[in-house]
């Protein structure tokens, strides 16, 4: 029996959080609209405002008002929140996931 299984019946899980997808998305576009990231990620509009909320909460993004719209930009140098990679700034983190730019 293999350990790996690909059957659509296990519980699907990934190695990438949605607050890093989020990030990801605003590392991309700075002005991108929540329901752009949800669809984007996969997740809910809602799901995505919370994230977006818990990142501006903790520092690792700001939220800037130009006009209608929200602007973001990430804190590159604060630091990771868990113990093993406290050593290292979010913005490494970034550059490591960082996709070509389409």
């Amino acid at each position: 029996m293999s350990l790996v299984s690909t059957a659509q019946s296990d519980k699907p899980w990934r190695f990438v959080t949605n607050h890093t997808q989020v990030l990801l998305c605003i590392a991309r576009d700075p002005d991108a609209r929540m329901k752009t990231m949800a669809e984007s990620i996969g997740i809910t509009e809602r799901a995505a405002q919370r994230i977006v909320r818990d990142l501006v909460e903790s520092g690792f993004v700001e939220r800037q008002r130009v006009g209608r719209r929200n602007r973001y930009v990430i804190n590159r140098e604060l630091r990771m929140r868990h113990r093993a990679q406290h050593d290292h700034a979010i913005g490494e983190l970034l550059d490591l996931l960082k996709l070509e730019e389409r």
